[in-house]
């Protein structure tokens, strides 16, 4: 791509006539805008974009939300790209990944956003794809768009004219910004979390629940981290449509990722502190259930003895026909478990 620090004084966009095609009309495209030097020259339609990548100075941003593949080949034979790389575009990614195609370089992140419904995560993929001359994002399932980055651009045109590989930087930087805020937005849920079982125990929270919330965090963390390495290779590796500038940019963001990555760590960890501690309270609780338990039967079990002696059918049994047995049998029974009832309050067995 040529890069002018100067602008012309007059320069204009010479498109040739086209018949236009129903691809345009699409709802697939969210934003197809070509810049001459950072400045906004005009919105292309999608069968448009091989004619105006044809000008020397022109740089196209095309950005797709949850296309076909019929949208994916036409985009890609408007841009020369080759089958693998469309199909690559095309596949549903799990993780984060860099692939080099010398020419272009496809860059998959993962969006995190947390729903304010239940205030678990929801996740998307987006795919930024950097050429020479022409930068082509894709959201799967993310619901942010890059609308306000976008704006915010093409307010500085200097910026915008560093090239693709300069505004995929930001759209990098973007997500991690998001990042920041979905790890506030979950840290509120696992507080309340911890706040439940540290005061009720684990019997304060459906263990349902409790396992949803581990399991979304470790599907957070799996989608973040993976990141940290993407940005490195790109910082450390020459590719073609990334020039050295920028691979400095790279650098900066690999940091970042690895920041949020040490976070979701400390939040791992408390989360798997609260549900140790929980599990500590319950425990306790049992045992001290146990203990009233056992004191009680240990209370019960004096006057049962005394009285199931007394009640078998013998003739010669000590005190059986003296006037004041019934009188003693009650007064030792009485003594006997004020005595030990007395050793269990002492002991905070009741």
């Amino acid at each position: 791509m040529h890069r002018l620090s100067t602008l012309p004084t007059k320069m204009e966009i010479v498109l040739p006539e086209i018949e236009p095609v129903v691809l345009e009309l699409r709802p697939e495209v969210i934003a197809s805008k070509v810049y001459i030097n950072g400045a906004e020259a005009k919105t292309v339609s999608p069968d448009e974009i091989a004619s105006t990548l044809a000008h020397p100075q022109a740089m196209l941003w095309l950005g797709l939300k949850d296309p076909d593949l019929e949208m994916l080949e036409f985009v890609g034979k408007q841009l020369g790209l080759n089958e693998e790389v469309i199909g690559d575009l095309h596949a549903r990614h799990r993780l984060p990944k860099v692939m080099d195609y010398d020419e272009v370089v496809l860059i998959v992140a993962m969006t995190v956003e947390i729903r304010a419904t239940d205030g678990m995560p929801s996740f998307g993929e987006t795919q930024i794809l950097i050429g020479p001359n022409f930068l082509l994002t894709t959201r799967r399932g993310a619901v942010s768009s890059h609308t306000e980055l976008r704006k915010r651009l093409e307010k500085l045109p200097g910026r915008i004219a560093r090239g693709p590989d300069y505004i995929a930087t930001e759209l990098l930087d973007l997500m991690i910004d998001r990042y920041n805020v979905a790890y506030d937005q979950f840290e509120k849920t696992v507080e309340n979390i911890e706040e439940s079982l540290l005061i009720r125990g684990i019997e304060g929270i459906k263990v349902r629940q409790l396992y949803q919330v581990r399991r979304e965090f470790q599907r957070m963390h799996a989608m973040i981290a993976p990141l940290e390495e993407v940005c490195r290779r790109l910082s450390h590796i020459e590719m073609m449509p990334i020039t050295g500038l920028e691979r400095s940019h790279f650098e900066v963001l690999s940091e970042r990722v690895g920041r949020v990555d040490r976070l979701l760590d400390n939040l791992g960890d408390s989360l798997a502190f609260a549900f140790e501690a929980g599990m500590l309270i319950e425990q306790s609780k049992q045992t001290d259930t146990t203990r009233k338990l056992a004191a009680w039967a240990a209370l019960l079990a004096v006057p049962t003895a005394i009285a199931g002696i007394y009640g078998m059918n013998f003739e010669n049994i000590p005190e059986l026909k003296w006037k004041y047995g019934f009188l003693m049998s009650v007064v030792l029974m009485g003594t006997v478990c004020s005595v030990m009832y007395y050793k269990f309050r002492k002991s905070k067995w009741l």
